[in-house]
């Protein structure tokens, strides 16, 4: 029998023999080396055969692991990758079938070490670069395995992390081995993706860093202990560095919905962490792609808990600040949009009370102040956005946030009623705080491009609104627009400071564009800082905002016609305080006066006129040693110092503006405008922005007085007006602005939609008409006096009458053009 073996096992195939003589006889001692460096030869030089020794090594390990002889498994393992690392041939990819279903055999297994030894394996060959490729392989048991030995569950703590860590390795082996392989499986397609990102951010969070890393690679040493964490994040950045533009949305796709399932975007940290990550992974170009991945999410949880909310919308605001190298976009407007959207549901919500009124089975209870995180969450991730924008582009976002400000106009009404107010209100504040977010940084060379006159139209006729709030945004707003050096902070408290080279104030020459823009918009802007002043609401903050606007208008817009104006501008303000028609309250007059004082203190300096400087530093010392509460030291202190005696003030404490028209006429300035007090122009601004001025039913009146009383008549007594006549008035101009409007909109559709024939016809009756009225002006023009015989009669005794010249006619200004 022994004999008869023998014979039999030498008739056994060579490939079979070469395969047996590697494992010893006690698995103690390993893989016999010698005979493996024989198989090997032969796998190189047979490589037909290479098959049949990976089919017949297959066959040795399944029936070891069912023996549990773990020793021979890990030989077999160990011979295989040997192999796989030594032989490249064509016939590789049969090999590769047999290697790959004893790796799922031993991922199977419920011993982890077999699985390890398995993951480690397949790592191995997932680094091999194959000559030939492979038309039918699939990855989909290892992607779901790999995937779940990421969410191992071991008792074991040791065991449970080298289980977690052999799946991520698994897991990034199958990314390396399919990613740039076309005709391998799309390791894109939402079926891998969504269990490849949520395993690996599942370990992501798991993390035992009591500080937070930089998401920056750049950052990260080789020396670092390794753990699930850091092993997960490395796959992480490899899989997204590996995205193509298509693959984007597929890739992030998963890492929202985990961020929704474990309740992970109200701490915000590990999802403004994982953002992080992927901003800094993907290539730059694609960033974008992910901003709008996290708006349309956005959306799709508008009815979410405000702290959700909010914390998608912080992420947007760190993503949109990695994104610093370009636009977020092709749709640039869309972005801000969608944030303008949700700003207004979130107001709507925090008034209402309710995210939906037709929710079945009741309604989610609102938190306010949750609803105020998110605003202001939402309003500075608006100047995040916007800080990575080029100039021109943030221009067009402020024209079109501005555009969305519900502002009092006869094109746009508000919204009425108390809960109509609110919201209205509201709706402005919080347009009004992104809109000064933007602002804020803004730099333009060209202030007339960059600010047109829709936009400042609608932003100046908020200064006009009763709301004190309101009015301070705008006027934040405009210092964020004309501070262009960094003045800004350095005018934040107001005072008269006697050598102002201390603040080290950056100034440069006036552009030619900032002249164009002065002469186009000064007087508008001159007119709302001088109705403003006269609120009664402003506090302290209202009069540094004026005193700031005022003094960085000088610094840099400021030739010698708008100093001109300007100082002119502060003795109305002065005149306001002193003659008091609107009724001031006793610390608004006294403000006004430590205003003027401050900022004539200011130009004084800046001219270096030493006459003009002498007068002001006179009025000022006089005022402090009689008036110190006409100063801003005493009255912009924490205790102001405010005196009642306010109607009889000596014209030694006031600036006088005589002399200063004088004193700096003489060096050249015009001193007849300066001699000439300032009075606004008062426009249908007023009416518009409900407010009720001195101005306006002056106005009124004697526009109703010259109506009523004809020339050469004896005038009548002036209407009394009431609030009914003011009602009338108003609602009579709307009803003829209206008329007008549909009258000019029929003109214009009948030119448009008109045969030609009907217009052709109408403008010949019209030309006709028009010819007939010109010969009647002609004939009474040429027609000459009657003499007082009637006729002159010519040397032939024939009547003939005077013939006058074209040139010497006298035609009605109707005639001339």
């Amino acid at each position: 029998m022994t004999g008869v073996c023998g014979c039999c096992g030498a008739l056994r195939p060579r490939y079979k023999r070469l395969v047996d003589n590697i494992f010893p006889e006690d698995p103690e001692d390993g893989l016999v080396k010698t005979n493996m460096e024989k198989l090997t030869f032969y796998a190189l030089s047979a490589p037909e055969k290479l098959d049949r020794i990976g089919s017949y090594l297959s066959e040795k390990l399944i029936r070891d692991v069912s023996r549990h002889r773990y020793g021979y498994v890990c030989i077999a393992m160990e011979a295989l990758d040997q192999l796989l690392m030594a032989c490249h041939c064509q016939s590789i990819n049969l090999f590769v079938e047999s290697f790959l279903k004893m790796v799922a055999k031993l991922l199977e297994s419920e011993k982890p070490d077999l699985q390890i030894l398995g993951t480690n394996s397949f790592v191995k060959f997932a680094n091999i670069e194959e000559d030939t490729p492979s038309y039918h392989r699939s990855y989909d048991f290892f992607v779901s395995r790999f995937s779940e030995m990421c969410h191992s569950s071991h008792d074991d703590l040791d065991i449970r992390t080298k289980i977690r860590m052999s799946g991520i390795k698994g897991l990034q082996g199958v990314v390396r081995k399919t990613v740039n392989d076309e005709l391998q499986a799309n390791i894109w397609d939402p079926q891998h993706m969504d269990k490849i990102v949520p395993s690996l951010l599942y370990n992501l969070q798991h993390t035992e860093e009591a500080e937070s890393r930089s998401p920056s690679p750049l950052q990260t040493t080789e020396k670092e202990k390794e753990n699930p964490a850091e092993l997960s994040e490395r796959c992480l950045r490899e899989l997204l560095g590996r995205a193509a533009y298509g693959n984007i949305k597929n890739a992030i796709k998963p890492v929202m919905i985990h961020l929704d399932n474990h309740s992970l975007w109200e701490p915000k940290t590990f999802a403004v962490r994982c953002f992080k990550i992927i901003m800094y992974s993907i290539q730059p170009q694609y960033s974008h792609l992910v901003i709008q991945q996290l708006l349309g999410h956005l959306d799709a949880n508008s009815k979410s808990a405000a702290s959700v909310r909010a914390g998608i919308v912080e992420v947007l605001s760190e993503a949109a600040v990695i994104a610093a190298s370009g636009s977020v976009g092709p749709t640039v407007l869309e972005v801000f949009n969608t944030l303008l959207r949700q700003l207004r549901l979130s107001i709507d919500y925090a008034l209402t009370g309710s995210y939906d009124c037709a929710i079945i089975g009741g309604t989610k209870i609102i938190k306010e102040h949750e609803e105020r995180m998110f605003q202001e969450a939402v309003i500075k991730t608006t100047g995040s956005f916007a800080s990575t924008l080029p100039t021109y582009q943030r221009s067009e976002v402020m024209l079109f946030i501005m555009s969305k400000v519900p502002l009092p106009s006869l094109h746009h009404p508000l919204d009425t009623g108390r809960a109509g107010e609110n919201r209205n209100r509201l709706t402005q504040i919080m347009l009004l705080k992104s809109l000064l977010q933007v602002s804020t940084g803004f730099q333009c060379s060209n202030m007339l491009t960059a600010l047109p006159s829709s936009f400042l139209d609608r932003l100046l006729s908020a200064t006009l609104m009763e709301d004190a709030e309101i009015r301070l945004f705008v006027l934040q707003i405009l210092i964020s627009f004309i501070d262009r050096h960094g003045n800004k902070h350095k005018f934040q408290t107001i005072s008269t400071i006697s050598d102002i080279s201390i603040l080290k104030l950056k100034v440069d020459k006036c552009s030619r564009q900032d002249t164009v823009f002065m002469k186009k918009h000064s007087q508008q802007l001159y007119r709302h800082m001088y109705l403003s002043c006269k609120e009664e609401s402003n506090n302290r903050a209202h009069y540094e905002a004026l005193y700031s606007l005022l003094a960085l208008t000088s610094i840099e817009l400021a030739n010698e016609e708008v100093v001109v104006d300007l100082i002119r501008l502060v003795l109305a303000m002065q005149e306001v305080a002193l003659v008091n028609e609107d009724n001031l309250p006793l610390y608004n007059r006294c403000a006004l006066y430590a205003l003027g004082a401050a900022y004539l203190n200011l130009i004084s300096q800046l001219t270096t006129v030493p006459a003009f400087c002498q007068h002001i530093h006179e009025v000022i010392e006089m005022r402090q040693k009689e008036a110190p509460y006409l100063l801003p030291e005493g009255v912009f202190a924490e205790k102001p110092r405010l005196s009642r005696n306010l109607d009889r003030l000596g014209p030694e404490i006031l600036f006088r503006q005589s002399k200063i028209s004088e004193v700096l006429g003489g060096s050249g300035y015009n001193s007849d405008k300066l001699s000439t007090p300032y009075v606004p122009q008062l426009t249908d601004e007023d009416r518009l922005s409900k407010r009720k001025s001195i101005g306006e039913t002056i106005s009124l009146q004697v526009e109703v007085e010259s109506r009523n009383s004809p020339e050469k008549e004896e005038r009548a007594p002036a209407e009394e007006i009431t609030y009914e006549t003011l009602k009338k008035a108003i609602v009579d101009s709307v009803a003829v602005e209206e008329q007008e409007r549909e009258r000019r909109r029929q003109v214009v559709e009948k030119f448009q939609k008109a045969p030609f024939e009907e217009i052709a016809a109408h403008c010949g009756a019209r030309a006709t008409l028009l010819q007939s009225k010109l010969n009647q002006i002609f004939e009474i023009t040429i027609r000459p006096p009657p003499s007082p015989s009637g006729t002159i009669t010519a040397a032939y005794g024939q009547p003939q009458s005077h013939s006058i010249p074209v040139y010497e006619m006298k035609f009605p200004d109707l005639c001339v053009y």
